[in-house]
């Protein structure tokens, strides 16, 4: 036993003691970090592994001017928002201008969380309804509001009679498919989904018709336009503008959940929702706006924030403190003069390709979904019935891609997706190893074979 294993063992027992059981370690063998730069991260061991699962250091690990900006402001002052300080003023006037015309009143809050837990009640007491809709399998927090907005996290028996909801827009795996000849036309003759993304709509008016029969109509659609939680999803043309439709037209408000899908995510734009035409009523906004400082946001119309604030206060302690906004402010100098955004749209379409090519060498890939600098690898013991991974199998890929040199996660309803998110800093070279070592491990794993072990589900 090495010097490193000995300190993993002591720390993992002390943890176990120390920390609530609810807490848990990636992999098998979990990792013990100690330091970062940039898209690297190093253990006790002094090996260097490629982070391609952190999107939490968005411009990545340890930045230096990030870290100056924090340390700076840490040593003049930090109080809240009841006091007035330029850098927390310069962050909303700044956030405002980045968002469509119209969104640019902001509420500063610590985390995701507190964003969309903060929003849902901004929309409820606006609207005077109380009804939510969300995707099924979706993750949005985990407040007592939030976690029941949470379709992943608890079995559906236990869901609110106020909760609307709706299928995953998920043209690979989900209700409707990309090449189900009865949406496409017998030849195939549009590529681009058909009426894909009316037949999703259309669940939208069904969840909205049962709320209504449960007493509740809809303050809110909550939506993640990377539908991280479902496996990375791109949504079929025309989908998000008709839900939103929908939702407006029975009296409630589109919030766009940006914690995942934000700050340059999806390569097309700087927000998730702007890659769908999308104008939404609220955004909220968390890990990636403090580069692994906890600050988040939520942002809407001044006439919504001035109709909120006509029944209700909100005031938080933490939530845009000077060191936090001046953190913030650094995320967006280093996100401009880096051009991480360009960054992200060209190693998107680098990664594209490269996983496409990877797909065809590999049938344990069903499906490659997702776009930017955030991609999805839907991992399938058959390829014509689409039979996922077993559980067991996945969790055991991620750990030996760990051993590898590469930092992946897992998600999806099945845990079979491999989630690819690196920070935005990625580059060519990265995206060139990450590709190397999934192609060599994804070979391994194809001529060992799976199990037949299946994770029980939530409903279970």
């Amino acid at each position: 036993m090495n010097d490193g294993t000995r300190i993993n063992n002591d720390l993992r027992t002390r943890r176990e003691s120390a920390l609530a059981p609810s807490y848990q370690l990636f992999y098998d063998d979990p990792v013990h970090l100690v330091c970062g730069e940039d898209v690297w991260v190093t253990d006790v061991d002094g090996n260097q592994l490629l982070d391609c699962y952190n999107n939490v250091p968005s411009v990545g690990h340890a930045h230096p001017r990030v870290v100056a900006a924090l340390a700076g402001q840490a040593a003049q002052l930090n109080t809240h928002t009841r006091y007035l300080h330029e850098e927390v003023v310069r962050l909303a006037e700044r956030l405002g201008s980045m968002l469509p015309d119209g969104l640019q009143t902001c509420f500063f809050v610590c985390t995701g969380t507190e964003a969309n837990d903060l929003a849902v009640e901004i929309a409820r007491t606006v609207t005077g309804q109380h009804g939510v809709v969300v995707s099924e399998h979706s993750y949005h927090g985990n407040s007592s509001l939030v976690s029941l907005l949470s379709t992943d996290s608890y079995p559906a028996a236990l869901r609110p009679d106020w909760l609307g909801v709706i299928d995953a827009p998920n043209d690979y795996r989900g209700r409707f498919r990309a090449d189900d000849p009865d949406l496409n036309g017998p030849d195939l003759a549009d590529p681009d989904g058909g009426d894909l993304g009316e037949r999703y709509a259309d669940l939208v008016t069904i969840e909205l018709d049962a709320l209504n029969e449960r007493g509740h109509r809809p303050a809110a659609w909550l939506v993640d336009p990377s539908w991280d939680s479902n496996g990375v999803l791109v949504a079929p043309d025309g989908y998000v503008e008709q839900c939103a439709q929908l939702v407006r037209a029975a009296g409630g408000l589109v919030i766009a959940d940006e914690v995942q899908s934000g700050y340059c995510r999806l390569g097309n734009d700087f927000w998730g929702h702007t890659s769908y035409g999308l104008v939404p009523d609220i955004v909220t906004i968390g890990k990636p706006m403090g580069a692994g400082h906890p600050v988040a946001a939520v942002v809407t119309t001044p006439e919504i924030a001035a109709a909120f604030a006509e029944r209700r206060s909100y005031f938080n302690t933490f939530g845009g403190n000077p060191v936090s906004a001046a953190v913030a402010n650094s995320v967006l100098d280093v996100i401009e003069d880096q051009q991480l955004l360009r960054n992200a749209s060209a190693m998107g379409i680098r990664l594209s390709t490269q996983l496409t090519e990877l797909a065809a060498r590999h049938n344990v890939i069903g499906n490659v979904q997702g776009g930017g600098l955030f991609w999805g690898l839907d991992l399938v013991a058959d390829r014509g019935t689409r039979t996922p991974i077993a559980y067991d199998d996945g969790r055991r890929l991620a750990t030996e891609l760990r051993h590898d040199g590469i930092l992946i996660g897992l998600t999806g309803p099945h845990t079979n997706v491999l989630k690819i998110r690196p920070p935005l800093t990625f580059s060519s070279e990265h995206v060139d190893r990450l590709v190397e070592v999934l192609d060599v491990r994804l070979a391994k794993f194809e001529l060992r074979g799976g199990s037949e072990r299946r994770q029980p589900s939530a409903e279970s």
